[in-house]
């Protein structure tokens, strides 16, 4: 796993040095070498190299990366360039095209938001292939909370996208008020007719990030 070496690494020293994480280290290095495991080992910590602390302004929590050769990256609901879009972010284009206008790209690579600000947080960081929740208990979950708990003392307004039961999970730990906590069900297509389709979470999260007198997202992912 190549280390944090931007503003996060300060915030997160702490977690290296707790028990938790030295048997997670040594667990997922242990995969890595007797399994297939996704992201890649220079992916893992994609989201906190390509989104800094001191840029956050959205927070956006999934559950697991992908377990499908070429998929994961490091970035929540993202895959690589010349991967099928998973279902749940087809569902997320659905809603950033009734909501904002954004046409629906061609591409599920989200780096563009993850540049502006969007921290896109899965809670468990690595996969073993075609094993969903395979790397579930075995430390991410704490680590992952660290982070939320992080970002939760942010003085500056950050927005917080919780999208299904289990990112819902997290809003207990979300108690700071200047931060703005939108939920609704997940975009998966087995929830997403129940309130996902509608949420207007991204022009509600511009218009207050606009508020705040911060830059809003360009949500719009362009054709590759």
């Amino acid at each position: 796993m190549p280390p944090i070496t931007n503003d996060w690494s300060e915030k997160l020293k702490d977690e290296y040095k707790k028990d938790y994480y030295r048997k997670l280290f040594e667990f997922v290095g242990a995969e890595y070498s007797s399994h297939t495991v996704y992201p890649p080992g220079d992916d893992i910590f994609n989201a906190f190299h390509l989104t800094p602390l001191s840029k956050v302004k959205v927070v956006i929590i999934g559950q697991d990366p992908y377990h499908e050769e070429g998929q994961a990256h490091g970035l929540s609901f993202s895959v690589k360039p010349g991967v099928d879009i998973p279902p749940s972010l087809v569902n997320i284009y659905k809603e950033l095209n009734t909501d904002l206008g954004c046409y629906i790209p061609n591409n599920g690579y989200l780096v563009k938001w993850a540049e502006q600000g969007v921290l896109l947080l899965n809670a468990v960081l690595t996969v073993r292939a075609h094993a969903a929740a395979s790397h579930q208990n075995k430390g991410w979950e704490n680590f992952t909370d660290a982070v939320i708990r992080i970002l939760n003392e942010v003085d500056r307004p950050i927005v917080f996208l919780l999208w299904g039961g289990f990112a819902r999970g997290k809003k207990a730990m979300l108690t700071n008020p200047n931060h703005l906590v939108l939920e609704a069900p997940h975009p998966s297509p087995l929830s997403s007719y129940r309130g996902f389709f509608g949420c207007r979470h991204f022009s509600k999260t511009n218009e207050f990030l606009e508020s705040h007198g911060i830059e809003p997202i360009d949500w719009q992912i362009e054709n590759i």
